[in-house]
């Protein structure tokens, strides 16, 4: 026992030996150096370890992250809806002169908010350039570190995509004939952006325009075809038939999701030990919380249809899932075989919510098209 004892003691010697060797090394070389160049290797020593500090802090910490944010909009004490848009909701007499305003879109409105807490209440992670050098060159998604926040944000992102082309093709405009609003357009093209750039890249090679500057104006192009939708300048379509093609969408969103879940399941089932299952779970939470806040806005502008196909109990258990669906918040992800006894299987769960939300919008949309 005594023997075994001191062969451990040797081999951790060993080891930490051969660890520290490099640092050493690099220490007696950094000794003979001028003091010039002792600066030049301080100050750039300082400011990775300032990177680094501030790439960990913005990972970890997920400012104004708030499951239920969608009750501070208050959806429900509104009576107004932006169906009411091509209608003056009132109309206000100053001198010989009528003011005409309407009602702002939900939808656009929780969608601007949605891009402002990617972008500027957090740091977009995923351009980011420590993200982009990842792990001694091991990209940060094949790693169990630092990438959750950066796969809920692009989920998030997904979500607020697939809303702006419809605010396009058919929510801001009437029956698809109408010109198309130029702010939607410019819009959607700039949450069409690479998710990735920072401002340099190799291909192309260049200097190029960060993705948060795309997003942020995005949010100027959507709070400004609101302000004008509130002077009755644009349009707001929503009639039972767009409601029908956003389902539609989102249903089709939804549905790709849990086909990359169950690929995941199936193909990598190996616990806490899949690299790969953080990234999945977290894009698909985050589509969860943003269509959690979206769908609740379209609610309240598709108001009238709501009321009158009577989709009020369907859409409460929907907004139900949703948020069922937000309380999975697991530590460590786990990929584990679905009749495991031992490590669950979080993408199952998940993987759950998402198909009884699309089940929920298949419903609804099926009511509609009757």
């Amino acid at each position: 026992m005594d023997a075994f004892k001191e062969f451990l003691y040797s081999a951790g010697q060993l080891l930490k030996r051969a660890v520290a060797w490099p640092f050493r090394a690099l220490y007696h070389i950094f000794l003979r150096l001028g003091w010039i160049w002792r600066g030049l290797v301080a100050a750039v020593l300082a400011l990775g370890i300032f990177l680094y500090g501030y790439f960990l802090v913005q990972t970890q910490v997920w400012t104004n992250f708030e499951p239920d944010y969608v009750e501070r909009y208050n959806f429900s004490a509104s009576n107004a809806n932006a169906a009411q848009a091509t209608q003056p909701a009132q109309a206000v007499e100053t001198g010989d002169a009528a003011i005409k305003t309407c009602a702002p879109s939900a939808v656009v409105n929780v969608t601007a908010d949605l891009i402002d807490f990617n972008v500027n209440q957090n740091a977009w992670i995923s351009s980011m350039l420590l993200y982009r050098l990842g792990f001694f060159g091991m990209d940060w998604d094949d790693t169990p570190f630092m990438d959750n926040k950066a796969s809920f944000q692009r989920g998030v992102n997904q979500a607020i995509r697939r809303v702006t082309v419809e605010l396009v093709d058919t929510l801001g405009r009437v029956r698809g004939t109408s010109q198309i609003d130029n702010n939607l357009q410019s819009a959607r093209g700039n949450m069409q952006y690479d998710e990735y750039s920072w401002y340099f890249g190799l291909s192309p090679f260049g200097f190029k325009t960060p993705t948060p500057s795309f997003h942020r104006q995005a949010i100027q192009d959507l709070r400004a075809f609101n302000a004008r939708l509130e002077q009755c300048l644009v349009v707001f379509d929503a009639r039972s038939d767009n409601l029908v093609q956003l389902f539609d969408r989102i249903a089709s969103d939804i549905g790709s999701t849990s086909d990359i879940l169950s690929s995941q399941i199936q193909n990598n089932s190996r616990g806490p030990f899949d690299t790969r299952a953080d990234d999945r779970f977290w894009f698909a939470y985050g589509q969860l919380y943003g269509y959690y806040g979206i769908l609740r806005a379209a609610r309240a502008d598709f108001d009238v249809v709501v009321r009158q196909r009577d989709l009020d109990r369907i859409w409460t258990a929907m907004d139900q899932q949703l948020r069922a669906g937000l309380n999975l918040q697991p530590w460590i992800v786990s990929n584990g075989p679905e009749d495991g006894w031992f490590m669950p299987s979080h993408l199952a769960n998940i993987g759950f919510h998402l198909l009884r939300f699309r089940s929920n919008l298949v419903e609804m949309r099926s009511i509609l098209d009757r």
